[in-house]
């Protein structure tokens, strides 16, 4: 008896259209949403490649009936601005030291209060807990009199320490409870082998937390870089982030859009570019920590 095969036509692509809209009205209304919460960012991008003659005259959808004005001119000019490019580079330092920190000391101190005795540990972690409900202007003004005191108000390090500060009850706690569902057994065979608690944090509980170590390191990192109000309130003209830069810009040239929409959408870019970089990482890492 002769095998028999089966060949399958290829769909056209009107076909696929079809069967994508055929699933249910469902995916109608989340291509709707979608295009909704795209067109704010293509509109921003469109304005920062027009001219400001352009900018000022008309919307920037008249860009595709006239797609000539485009032009690179805004990013030239943003990126040969001394305070723009200074206040880029400061932004860079200021939330890679804040992202580095708050997950290495979040990732030690859970791991600590999952798995490790030492007295006062519950009283410790409801006071973390506790932390969480308190806001981030509680803090400003005491915490700005006592960087002034010791000489670091209006520095990178005065920012820096507060976004750890603040950054630390919620890295604490979600990485120790995310740390309490690795099975126990695990760490006590690791033990029972003469592993040290460094060892088993190191080689155990860090490649199975890397998802929630992801994660936070994506919060963190969108939070401190979108940050005005602390970075506001805690630098100065030389030590500001780009968030400040962009203010105070609009401030004192309110009609200079080709320097707002370009800085605007330099200043989002990067975000989006780490959080698509690191959302490989994270799926990596949950395949990972799925294995047995």
């Amino acid at each position: 008896m002769s095998d028999l095969t089966v060949v399958r036509r290829k769909r056209t692509p009107a076909e696929r259209v079809l069967a994508f809209f055929g699933r249910g009205i469902v995916n109608v209304l989340l291509i709707i949403v979608a295009v909704f919460w795209l067109v704010p960012t293509v509109g921003l991008f469109i304005s920062s490649l027009r001219p400001i003659g352009e900018s000022t005259s008309s919307g920037w959808w008249t860009v595709f009936t006239a797609p000539a004005q485009l032009t690179l001119e805004n990013y030239a000019n943003l990126l040969s601005n001394p305070t723009i490019t200074g206040s880029f580079w400061n932004t860079v330092v200021i939330t890679v030291p804040v992202t580095v920190a708050v997950v290495v000391i979040g990732a030690l101190a859970g791991y600590a209060f999952a798995w490790m005795d030492f007295p006062g540990r519950d009283w410790l972690l409801i006071a973390i807990i506790v932390l969480l409900a308190v806001p981030l202007q509680v803090g400003l003004i005491p915490i700005a009199r006592m960087f002034g005191a010791i000489g670091i108000f209006g520095s990178i390090i005065g920012v820096i320490l507060y976004h750890i500060a603040f950054g630390l009850p919620f890295a604490v706690f979600l990485l120790r409870n995310f740390f309490t569902q690795i099975p126990g057994e695990l760490l006590e065979a690791a033990r029972i082998d003469g592993a040290s608690e460094f060892r088993i944090f190191t080689r155990i509980v860090l490649p199975l937390g890397g998802p929630a170590i992801a994660s936070l390191a994506i919060f963190q990192f969108l939070w401190t870089w979108n940050d005005m109000l602390v970075a506001l309130i805690f630098s100065n003209s030389e030590s500001q982030p780009l968030t400040v830069a962009i203010q105070s810009q609009l401030r004192q040239f309110g009609a200079n859009i080709d320097v707002l929409s370009s800085g605007a959408f330099l200043s989002m870019l990067v975000p989006l570019v780490v959080f698509f970089a690191f959302q490989r990482y994270f799926v990596q890492a949950l395949l990972a920590g799925s294995q047995k």
